[in-house]
């Protein structure tokens, strides 16, 4: 029996359906949570937000109890950064997770642990988390004064991904977590011991149900875990494949959701660092490599983005002006009338979400962005692909694809949008970056020096 293919547009559907995107769901946060396989919490405020795109009702209250009952926890963990995960996850999983974090600290720190003794050094960490909770800042001083011939930060470093922590939330923090929180064991704060399976199939098995359906590759970028060719063979008998497009065989779980391509999904806005955007190798399932250099900045950030059709179509920030708030849109492709009123709603939805406290609140749209031919290495002007991804991108919402250039004229006459106010040349920039099947040394280094939450700034 061949395996059924899977075009882009219905992995689209299939992710949508997984990460709670093509309709809200009313249940707890603990249980969208374990549902999204943990939430990358960078900075404190993007988890709130992603849950408000995706839960009925979600007040910002209803993650804040739920943190503060340590029911959710943000702990060290994917890629070695900070994320939320339900308090069950996070016991049963951590200890599959540290391979992974063992080899990013290497990467990291290369030659400075030579001499560094983590039988001595991890007991000496732990009693100080366990005499108060301390930031990292508090714990090299401690660790410097018992240890002082030995590099500071390569200590906090170390112990950072040795010895598993939960930050702890303030109760007088909006978004719970202050810019430099207190850390605690987490074993003693939870009060239960972790799990001693270290074989990652059952993260695995996770993965899958929020991400699927999806590639060998596409779990390594996600976790960082390495080799897990065997781990997935181990898993086929439990597994449903398929094929991608370009052939790439895909593993899901048998009952897991994978509607109809041509469902319809609403408008929705995603926070800065949200998972949808990272955890798979190839991306293209929700956004277009043309688009790639414009969500990742070169200091390791991921901007916030909003959905139209299931696809990223732009960037957006909020900028507050004492009693007022406005939400700044910046589109990668035309808008509809339909579609930038249905923006516009939500957009003031969001904006009430995230500064309650506001009077006056504007959604402002700008123009549609132009991305410029890519540069090669040798400072030449690339040529444009005959094909490029905005193109297939805008055909997949039911916009036209022209012979030529994809222009904003003809994008709107297809898709009889009256009157654009220019003629926009919309060229698609071929400078996506592509993942290796397995989470080499340099991407170890990147995710792991996010993870002390310093947002791509040097660590501390």
């Amino acid at each position: 029996m061949s395996e059924t293919v899977l075009s882009r547009r219905a992995l689209n559907r299939a992710t949508l359906a997984r990460q709670m995107l093509l309709r809200r769901e009313s249940i707890t946060p603990v249980a969208a949570v374990e549902r999204l396989a943990g939430m990358q919490a960078q900075v404190p405020k993007p988890p709130f937000i992603g849950l408000w795109s995706r839960l009925e009702g979600f007040q910002r209250e209803d993650l804040v109890r739920a943190l503060a009952r340590h029911d959710i926890i943000r702990a060290t963990l994917m890629r070695g950064t900070l994320h939320l995960m339900s308090r069950t996850d996070f016991v049963s999983f951590r200890a599959a997770l540290q391979p992974m974090l063992s080899a990013g600290m290497q990467s990291v720190l290369g030659d400075r642990t030579s001499g560094i003794d983590l039988k001595t050094l991890i007991p000496a960490a732990r009693a100080c988390f366990e005499t108060k909770p301390c930031t990292f800042d508090v714990l090299r001083k401690h660790l410097s004064k018992q240890f002082p011939d030995v590099d500071e930060r390569a200590m906090g470093y170390i112990v950072r991904t040795h010895l598993p922590l939960i930050q702890m939330p303030v109760d007088a923090v909006k978004w719970a977590y202050p810019a430099s929180a207190d850390f605690a064991v987490a074993e003693s704060r939870l009060g239960e011991p972790f799990g001693a399976d270290v074989r990652p199939h059952a993260l695995v098995l996770r993965y899958f149900a929020a991400f699927g359906p999806a590639s060998v590759d596409d779990v390594q970028t996600w976790s960082y875990l390495r080799d897990l060719q065997t781990v997935v063979d181990d898993l086929r008998p439990k597994l449903r494949m398929f094929k991608d497009e370009r052939g790439r065989e895909l593993f899901d779980l048998p009952a897991a959701p994978r509607p109809d391509e041509q469902v319809d999904v609403p408008v929705r806005f995603l926070p800065e660092f949200d998972n949808l955007l990272l955890s798979h190798a190839d991306r293209t399932r929700v956004l277009a490599n043309d688009y790639r250099p414009a969500i990742f900045t070169k200091n390791l950030r991921v901007l916030a983005t909003f959905l139209v059709d299931g696809f990223v179509a732009g960037t957006w920030t909020v900028e507050r002006k004492k009693a007022s708030a406005a939400l700044d849109l910046e589109p990668f492709i035309p808008l509809t009338k339909a579609v930038r009123r249905e923006l516009e709603e939500e957009g003031e939805r969001l904006l009430r979400f995230v500064e309650d406290d506001v009077e006056k609140v504007d959604v402002r749209v700008g123009g549609v962005r132009t991305f410029a031919v890519a540069e090669t290495s040798k400072g030449k002007a690339s040529k444009a692909p005959k094909a490029p991804e905005v193109a297939k991108i805008a055909k997949s919402m039911k916009i036209a694809k022209s012979t030529k250039a994809v222009t904003a004229t003809k994008v709107a006459k297809t898709t009889k949008v009256t009157k654009a106010t220019k003629a926009a040349k919309v060229v698609a920039a071929s400078t996506s970056s592509r993942t290796t099947s397995r989470a080499s040394a340099r991407p170890a280094a990147r995710g792991a020096t996010a993870a002390a939450g310093t947002s791509g700034r040097k660590r501390r």
